[in-house]
Order: structure tokens, then sequence, then C-alpha cells
């Protein structure tokens, strides 16, 4: 089995299930995957992958899981651990196949307090299996050589990061190793995003909210309004906890003008997650300022498919302006030699209760050609913010 624990995955997953749980408790929701490479994938590689759904139907909360995370997480009660112990999923929810060029497609439909938890599993069991049928084995070897330096950068200029690689990882036999030489030799690893391999270690289990989130308020609430009330929400829901906003949902330039000076306050800092980071440090920094705030007490969470020759560089850029710190996913778990997976899957639709009709979601960026979403709903996204020139 890839997925042995319903704790392998990323902690966002479980504080956006709880923000669900609490104020959309009848939303329902559908995940739909992305290859961006287009993979042609094969029938054996698709009856695997129906196996190993099967096996998530056995996976569950186990009672020494359960203490782990509500002693770890004080931000959600305990009563949201004891529901979970008696989740499970349900692999008659996943549509899964192969169309006519053999690529493949995968939706989940559940209510979205549950769904939820499928994204990053179903990323790491594509990404492990697609590497076995390529018969790509890891060397051991190589992997620690290439940790090493990345190891001794980050110690040598006090450069503090976390490791974010559950979802395109190349498998958790690599994800381990990766993991356990972070913990006995990085000296500025802040945490995991992988809850279970948090526990397994003794590491700070680390994330906040993911662009879900901001979709489904844009999708129910509208594109302007949809940065502002996703953070309001937050609020509600973490009362300050988690304090890292996410601003490129529907681009940079969107989030900056509706971060009010409230959020922007109450907030720890903010995550960039595509586009120019040297100009998003100099606009973070110059709205902090229109708003009367001290940007050095403010933190830069960087993520956007990041190596540490690059983290360095935006270390540095951030001295004296802002603090900053970085997420790096695949450049830790999935630098094996072998090109990663570039594969996704977000939330494309959703309503506000059962009786609701379906809301398509859009996700921009600031990385052009990575809109996601109908081309018509992407158009009048960036229409209602105007934003036209920029699809």
């Amino acid at each position: 089995m890839v997925i042995n624990s319903i704790l392998d995955t990323d902690l966002y997953k479980f504080t956006t299930s709880y923000a669900y749980i609490k104020l959309f408790p009848y939303a329902f929701g559908t995940f739909s995957f992305k290859d961006r490479d287009e993979t042609v994938y094969s029938e054996e590689f698709l009856a695997a992958l129906k196996d190993e759904i099967k096996n998530l139907a056995v996976v569950a909360l186990k009672p020494d899981e359960l203490e782990y995370m509500f002693t770890h997480c004080r931000f959600i009660p305990r009563v949201y651990w004891e529901w979970l112990a008696s989740f499970r999923f349900d692999p008659e929810k996943i549509e899964v196949y192969l169309d006519e060029n053999r690529h493949l497609h995968m939706e989940v439909t559940d209510y979205l307090y549950k769904v939820t938890l499928y994204e990053v599993p179903l990323l790491a069991i594509i990404s492990e299996i697609k590497n076995r049928f390529l018969n790509r084995v890891p060397d051991r070897d190589v992997i620690l050589d290439r940790l090493v330096g990345k190891v001794h950068l980050s110690n040598v200029h006090g450069m503090p990061f976390s490791e974010f690689g559950t979802r395109r990882r190349f498998s958790f036999e690599v994800h381990d190793i990766v993991v356990s030489y972070l913990k006995h030799y990085a000296k500025f690893c802040t945490g995991t995003s992988n809850c279970y391999l948090a526990m397994k270690y003794d590491m700070r289990p680390m994330g906040t909210h993911p662009h879900e989130w901001f979709m489904f308020h844009g999708a129910q609430f509208g594109y302007k309004h949809a940065n502002y009330m996703a953070l309001e929400n937050w609020v509600n829901v973490y009362d300050g906890d988690l304090g890292t906003a996410l601003s490129d949902t529907y681009t940079s330039d969107s989030f900056l003008s509706n971060f009010s000076r409230k959020q922007a306050k109450l907030f720890d800092g903010v995550r960039c997650d595509s586009g120019n980071e040297f100009e998003f440090i100099d606009r973070l920094v110059e709205r902090y300022k229109e708003l009367g705030i001290d940007p050095t007490t403010k933190t830069i969470i960087f993520s956007n498919a990041l190596d540490f020759g690059k983290a360095l560089q935006l270390f540095d850029y951030c001295k004296g302006k802002i603090r900053c710190s970085f997420g790096i996913g695949t450049n830790l778990t999935n630098d094996t030699g072998f090109p990663p997976c570039n594969i996704v899957m977000k939330l494309s639709r959703c309503k506000m209760n059962q009786n609701q009709e379906w809301r398509e979601c859009v996700k921009l960026s600031d990385d052009l050609g990575k809109h996601m979403g109908s081309s018509a709903e992407v158009e009048a996204c960036l229409y209602e913010l105007r934003l036209k020139g920029l699809n």
C-alpha cells in the first residue's frame, strides 16, 4: 500500500476540513485531476491505481495518531479528531478512467469537509506508481548527496525552510529518507507539512489554508469579495491562529488591493505561490507601509516550485525589508535524477447545499498559462476583477 496512515497528508487538509465543518457543513464539492504534462498512461497503470484506491478504504485514524494531533494542533478541537477516527475514504466516490488518448481523468465528489481529504493521498499515489511503472529506482546515495548540499546551504546562511513535498514525492520511502535527514542535520528546518512524518520524527506539522478555500468563496460570493471573505471566515474559525494568508488565487494584484489594515495587522504574513517573487516582495512591503505596518514584523512564505539556490537569492533580497521562510516540496522529495510529475488536483465546482445548482470554481495565477477553470468562467473572473489583459 502507498498510503498506510490517514496522517500521511498535509496539515492544511485537516485545517480546511474543520473550517468547512464549522462554517459550511452542508456544502458539496468536486475535486478534479489535471496532468499538466499530458502523460500517456497504460491500462496496467490504471489497474494498479484502482487497486491503491481500493486500499484507501481501510485507512483510518489510529488512537495514538488521534492523541498526537490533538496535543500538537491546539487550534482544532478534539471533537474533529474523534470524527476523523470514524471517517473512511470511499473508493466508489472516485471516478477514474483513461480517455481515448490514454490521458488520466479522475474526479471525487462529496461534502466539502470530506472530499478535501482525498486530494493529497491521490496525488501521492499517482506519483509513486507512475515512477514504479517507469522502472525508476532511486539511488539512496544520490538522494542524500543532493540533500547534503541543500542542508549545508541553509545551515550556513541561517535560512529557514519547511518540507512541503507530499503530493509530488517520488515515493513514501524517499520522503521518509528526506525528512529523517532533515530532522537530524537541518538546523533551520522549521517542520514538515506531512502529519505522519511530523509525528514519526517529532517535528512541527506545518500548514494553513489552500487555494480551494478562496476558490469556494469566489464561486459562492463573487470574485471581487473572495479574498476578503475567505480571510474573514478563516479568522472566524481560527481566531488568529494559522495566520499566513495565501495571496495568488485571483492574482496578487487583486489580493493586495483587498488586503485590509485589519487583516494585514492580524495575519502574521503572506504566502507567495506564483509569479515574480522579487517584485512581490517590493509590492507587499509597500502595501504594509501604506497601511502603517512595519513590514519587518511580518513574514513572507515562498512556496513556488523553489530550489535552494533560488530560495537563497530571495532570502538575501528580503534582508532588512521583511522576514521570510520557504516551503520547499518537490526539490526535496523528488530530486532523484528523474523528472517529477507535474500533477494537481483542484476544486472544480461546488454548491452551498444539496438543493443549490453547481457553480464552477476558478483559480487564476500570477504565472501566465496556469489559470484553472473553463475558458468562459476564467474570462468572467478576469472581467469582474478588471484583469482582462492577463489571460
